[in-house]
């Protein structure tokens, strides 16, 4: 019972500080009894394989695991990875991908629907620039018109004017040789 007891605390304890890790996904590891290989295999774990870390020996640089089976053993460090296998990120990694290639499909149509606007609204500037540009030539053309009128409105009024001037002065210059009309001699007055 004290052994059931002491084996329940220690492999609490073990868990309380278990790093998660899995093993290289470049090799298959030997599984020895204790932190060097001069301890005898065990077992083997083939590679991408997770496990627990929970202890690191600094002197031999091994690193005691728990297997998925919950066994306990020792491997080389270099033998063990931290975080997840490739096996693991692989799939996660996949539909990221995925979504992103969807996003960057979105993007590439809303780029597209965007330039497309943008060629539409240059087209309509360059429409209404040339409208403006005609507008501004047509007010030109009005301005001198209206210069032009002014002086030609003067001219017209002073060419009259002179007309009517040189009328009088003629009719003035004729009227005292028309016949005058003759009185009649009424005797009621």
């Amino acid at each position: 019972m004290k052994k059931l007891a002491l084996t329940s605390l220690l492999f609490l304890s073990l868990s309380a500080h278990a790093e998660k890790g899995h093993i290289a996904d470049d090799a298959m590891v030997y599984v020895h009894n204790g932190p060097s290989n001069s301890y005898r295999i065990i077992t083997r774990i083939k590679s991408g394989t997770p496990v627990e870390i929970l202890k690191r020996d600094p002197n031999t640089k091994y690193v005691q695991v728990r297997m998925p089976q919950g066994r306990i053993g020792w491997v080389e460090a270099s033998g063990v990875d931290r975080g997840d296998s490739i096996s693991v990120r692989l799939p996660k990694l996949q539909s990221s991908l995925e979504e992103s290639q969807t996003t960057v499909k979105d993007q590439a149509t809303q780029i597209e629907a965007l330039q497309q606007e943008s060629a539409q609204l240059k087209e309509a500037n360059h429409s209404l620039s040339s409208s403006v540009d005609q507008l501004r030539t047509t007010i030109k053309e009005l301005e001198f018109k209206i210069e032009t009128s002014d002086e030609s409105n003067l001219m017209r009024w002073f060419t009259h004017g002179g007309l009517v001037a040189l009328g009088g002065v003629i009719l003035g210059l004729i009227l005292p040789y028309f016949p005058k009309r003759r009185k009649r001699k009424d005797e009621w007055f």
